[in-house]
Formats: structure tokens, C-alpha cells, sequence
């Protein structure tokens, strides 16, 4: 009866265990998913505070495609705004083709191509595009390894008890929206 009741007793100690070890594991993931999503935010934000240079820079020369403009400014306003990854990734999709629009328009305007405010502005914006994807990516794999350790059995169970949920990847639906805005110097001729 002591040695049942020991092996009892020895069982629920390791499940107990088990389940702390397994919340511990997924509050950590929890946590690197939560910084991941920083790093993306803060990249963003460059971007967003980059944004009004750059249409201050392309407005004297860009004055009747206000359209564009007013589009790049409200999409920026809308990304800002976004409050849940879903919204955010809707409105950063839209901003980036609104930008790649922004830098067509500026094709037909061959004196703001060669303004150097511009062309720092668009090197810039070019530089920011690399570490937003990269941040994506670091972000992705993290939603990757916490949703893998929500998911798979028996860690799920412990998931459920304590409301564990799925996160969303940061993806990019739009095949165009994929690409980087499109920075061309090779017609510039640098003194």
C-alpha cells in the first residue's frame, strides 16, 4: 500500500514537472514571438517617420499628382493605427505599393531624380526595406516554433489549459508587394 501510494504520489510529482517545464517552454516562446513583433514595429516606425520627408521632398515638384500623395499619407495613417498584426500587415501591404507608385510617378520628374535630398531619402527607404524583411523573417520563425509548441501533442494540452492561441504569420499576400520598391540611380549622374 506505501510503495502504490509512493508510486502515486512519484507519478503526479513528474507530471507536475512535465507541465511546468512545458508552460515554462511556451511563455518563453510567448515572449520571443512579443520581442520579434517589436523589432518589426520599430523598423515600421522608421519608415513611417521617413515617409514625411520623403513626400516633403517629392511635393514641389509633384504638385498636381496630389493623388499619390494624399494615398501615401493616409495609408501611412492607417499603418500607424493598425492595432492587431492581421490590420497591420493589411495596411504595410497597401503603404508598400502606394510607395512603389510614389517612385513611378517620380520617374516622369527628372530634376527631382537627380535631388540629392531624394535620391538619400529613397536609399534610405531602400535600407529600411531590407531590415523590415529581415525582421519579418525573425518574426515568422518565432510564430513558427510557438505555434509548433502549442500545437503538438501532448504540449496542447497544456496550451488549452492555460488559453495558449496561435499566432499569425506576418505574410505578405500580394506577389507585387513582395518586391522592394524600385530604387533606379543608374541614370543620375553624380559629380
Amino acid at each position: 500500500m506505501l510503495v502504490s501510494l509512493l508510486s502515486i504520489l512519484a507519478v503526479a510529482a513528474a507530471l507536475a514537472l512535465w507541465g511546468i517545464a512545458v508552460y515554462n517552454n511556451l511563455i518563453k516562446l510567448r515572449n520571443m514571438k512579443e520581442e520579434a513583433w517589436s523589432g518589426i514595429d520599430v523598423q515600421l516606425k522608421r519608415r513611417s517617420d521617413l515617409i514625411p520627408n520623403l513626400l516633403e521632398s517629392v511635393k514641389g515638384y509633384m504638385g498636381h499628382e496630389r493623388g499619390v500623395l494624399e494615398q501615401v499619407t493616409n495609408l501611412r495613417a492607417q499603418s500607424m493605427n493598425a492595432s492587431t498584426v492581421g490590420d497591420k500587415i493589411a495596411a504595410e501591404s497597401a503603404l508598400t505599393r502606394s510607395l512603389g507608385a510614389l517612385f513611378a510617378v517620380a520617374e516622369n520628374y527628372p530634376e527631382l531624380k537627380a535631388n540629392q535630398n531624394f535620391l538619400d531619402l529613397q536609399a534610405q527607404l531602400a535600407q529600411l526595406e531590407n531590415e523590415i524583411q529581415m525582421a519579418r523573417r525573425y518574426y515568422n520563425g518565432t510564430v513558427r516554433n510557438l505555434n509548433v509548441g502549442i500545437e503538438t501533442f501532448p504540449n496542447s494540452i497544456v496550451a488549452g489549459m492555460f488559453n495558449f492561441s496561435k499566432a499569425e504569420f506576418f505574410e505578405i499576400e500580394d506577389e507585387a508587394d513582395r518586391a522592394l520598391p524600385k530604387v533606379d540611380f543608374s541614370g543620375i549622374n553624380r559629380q
